[in-house]
């Protein structure tokens, strides 16, 4: 008896002598049921690896998880560490995170085994080290090969940096010009005339060059570069290479014809939405996700390339996971050592297969895309390597992050995106001053209710 006394109170001990660190579940991947016993088995491996800190899971379902996480911080309850959470998740919560340079400082972290550009791409400003990488969806350029060889058209660069070589083997820059004239190429009308030609019937699309699916228009705009609606200062602004973007688009789906425009884009004819997925579209601005999800008809020839650069610059707009810790963690230094056990090459391998994720880590990717082209595509001969060098050119600021008054701003910007998509004579001119006008009243009415 007296032995068993002696070991309740050193297990007694041990747990009163354990930090509890608090990992919140919610903002995105990892709530529903098939993912739950996985987390559950980390956090299990984690607790057992040492006796120092005690990882508690806490998962919240997405729908009520943001109201939830807002006010445990109201009350001054912040859990410790929170994600998978994607930059729109983050962005919920503006000024609540911390900055893990001093951490990682502190512990000598090694971050060699990320890209640099993926790194950068968590400091925020004047906020610092927002995250640090875990899971990524970069975009990339998708294209039916069947399509380009039945109009005698080379393919797009497998590389980037490399020029387009055309047919006449003539190198051009592989630029936002090349591409849209090898787009019109490739719309094609019912009686077989491009988008190129004098008898080309632009009310009887059957096929069409480019196009990018389920973006928001900041999604698409990225395509001509980073930006966002507000400055540093609080401003509605239209940077000049999403305007340009934005004239391009319009013209793009009215004037040349090579991008679906809203009626067209809903159609079966275009799988009501799935585009390229549809066999009638050449070329596809999609994410890794897209791949996972909704690759699942296409019977055509396809392969995958480097996205156009607009002034001299790539940019593939990125999706990505990280977990953060909120400044209101009681215990930010076992927080971060609970953190960087999720991170290690050991477990980020298995938690962003489990959330359908690429690694970050180089290490992962090669064995991470080998499985992926295994299961989804077996016996294709793709350029998995273009999806890997996607992530040196990430849209920074990327094209989630806030906005003040977010759903609000949200909602405005989107019923510009149905008009320009719907309404081939729209004043764009007229219109993007409205919208600015709008955005900026959304903007002074979120500042004044904070």
């Amino acid at each position: 008896m007296k032995k068993f006394f002696v070991l309740l109170t050193l297990l007694l001990g041990i747990a009163l002598a354990q930090t509890e660190v608090r990992w919140y579940v919610g903002l995105g991947a990892g709530t529903d049921e098939p993912t739950i016993a996985a987390q559950e088995a980390v956090v299990e491996e984690f607790n057992a690896s040492q006796n120092e800190v005690k990882l508690v899971l806490e998962i919240v379902d997405n729908t009520q998880a943001y109201d939830v996480l807002a006010t445990q911080i109201a009350a001054g309850n912040a859990p410790d560490i929170v994600g998978p959470m994607g930059i729109r998740g983050r962005s919920a919560f503006p000024g609540v995170w911390l900055d893990l340079q001093p951490l990682i400082e502190a512990n000598n972290y090694d971050l060699s085994d990320f890209d640099p550009a993926l790194v950068e791409f968590y400091r925020l400003g004047d906020e610092g080290q927002l995250g640090i990488p875990f899971a990524v969806f970069p975009s990339f350029l998708s294209y039916n090969k069947d399509l380009f060889d039945e109009a005698g058209l080379a393919y797009p660069p497998a590389e980037y940096g490399a020029p387009y070589i055309d047919e006449s083997g003539v190198e051009k820059i592989w630029d936002i010009a090349t591409m849209s004239e090898v787009a019109k190429i490739l719309t094609v009308d019912t009686n077989g005339n491009d988008a190129t030609m004098a008898e080309f019937d632009p009310n009887n699309i059957v096929q069409w060059g480019f196009g990018t699916m389920w973006r928001d228009i900041r999604g698409r705009l990225t395509l001509f570069g980073a930006g966002n609606f507000v400055d540093d200062e609080g401003n509605a602004v239209i940077p000049d290479n999403w305007r340009t973007a934005i004239e391009w688009y319009q013209d793009a789906m009215w004037e040349d014809y090579f991008y679906p425009n809203g009626p067209y884009g809903n159609s079966a004819l275009l799988g009501e939405g799935n585009w390229f997925d549809s066999g009638n579209l050449a070329m596809a601005q999609t994410q890794l996700w897209y791949l996972g999800c909704c690759m699942t008809s296409l019977s055509a020839a396809w392969d995958m390339a480097a996205l156009p650069s607009y002034n001299g610059k790539i940019t593939a707009n990125l999706n990505a996971d990280t977990f953060g810790i909120p400044k209101a963690s009681s215990n930010p230094e076992a927080a971060f050592t609970a953190l960087t056990y999720l991170l290690s090459p050991e477990v980020a391998g298995r938690l962003a297969n489990i959330y359908g994720g690429m690694p970050a880590r180089l290490s992962l990717q090669e064995e991470f895309l080998a499985k992926f082209a295994e299961e989804k595509f077996p016996g294709q001969d793709l350029n998995w390597q273009v999806v890997v060098d996607s992530l040196s050119y990430p849209d920074n600021p990327n094209h989630e992050e806030g906005l003040p008054g977010f759903r609000e701003a949200e909602d405005r910007y989107n019923a510009f995106t149905q008009r320009l998509e719907n309404e081939p004579d729209l004043d764009l001119d007229a219109e993007l001053e409205l919208l600015i006008s709008d955005l900026q009243r959304i903007f002074d009415l979120a500042k004044a209710r904070n």
